[in-house]
This record gives C-alpha cells, structure tokens and sequence, in this order.
C-alpha cells in the first residue's frame, strides 16, 4: 500500500516549491559562487517576482542556512554508515573526497570561502560536530589497559569543543 501524504495541498505545493528554488540556488552557485547568490535571479529564473521569492525564504541568509544544513546533512549521512561499521580515517577521507567531487558546489559551501555577510546559526554547528565526531572516533584507538595517550586526551578535549 502507498504512504499517503498527510500534508495539505498547499503544504506539499510550498515544499515544492521551496525544493525548486534550492535546486535553483545550488545551480547558481555551482556556476558563480555562494557570494553571488542571488534571490532575485532565483525569482526570475522560475518565473516569479522577486517579492514572492520571500514567501518562501525570508531572505539570502535564510536560505544560504538551508543549504548549508542540506549540504552538511549530505555529508553526514556519506560518513555514517561507514563510522558505523568502524571505518578508519583514510577510509572516511576517501569517502569525503569523493563526496566532494560528486557536488563540488555544496563541499564549497560548507569548506570554501565564507560568504560575505554570513554568519551560521548555532544549530548548523551539531551535524558538523557530527561529522568531526565520526573523524575523531576514526583518528582514536583506545589503550589496550592503561592510561590514555597525549592523543586520546587531546582528541576528547577537542570532542566537546
């Protein structure tokens, strides 16, 4: 039997829309760069007004947010499954690599240059301190039976940071 969307019309209309308009603005920056993202080049693009673009995003900075949070979540859910099954560093290195390659717009976005103007909400910072968690967990092998190495000790102080 088929899931039934329980959204209304309007609420699946709107997140199609919303899609639409990000798959406009990763186009736009895979062509000119983050910092020349521009709502109003959107809008037209699909045919709107650049003030009926804001129903949806209520500015740049709202919408430069979802990505980055898209583009983090992507990479995350790359690196899971093998942090999962106790993947090693080069392994995940490899996997950030390819990663990268295959939508070198959103490695960009998160890893390149800031956008002008820019400034990330605190609740971005937990899927990238998801992300070095699984780095770390990958870089530290704990002592068989003693103390904990200089590393351990370092790599769990940066944990929390």
């Amino acid at each position: 039997m088929a899931e039934t969307d329980a959204r209304s019309p309007r609420e699946r209309y709107r997140a199609q829309v919303r899609a639409e308009i990000k798959e406009c603005a990763w186009e736009q920056i895979a062509t000119a760069g983050a910092s020349a993202l521009s709502l109003n080049a959107i809008a037209k693009r699909m045919g709107m007004s650049g003030p009926a673009l804001y129903r949806y995003y209520a500015g740049r900075d709202d919408l430069i947010t979802e990505l980055v949070g898209d583009a983090y979540r992507s990479l995350a859910d790359t690196l899971r499954p093998l942090s999962r099954e106790g993947a090693g560093l080069e392994a995940l290195a490899h996997a950030i690599r390819r990663w990268a390659l295959e939508d070198p717009q959103r490695y960009l976005l998160i890893y390149g240059t800031p956008v002008p103007g820019y400034h990330a909400p605190a609740d971005i910072t937990v899927i990238s301190s998801e992300i070095m968690g699984m780095l770390l967990d990958a870089c530290s092998e704990p002592a068989p039976d003693g103390p904990a190495t200089p590393l351990e000790t370092h790599l769990a102080g940066h944990r929390e940071w």
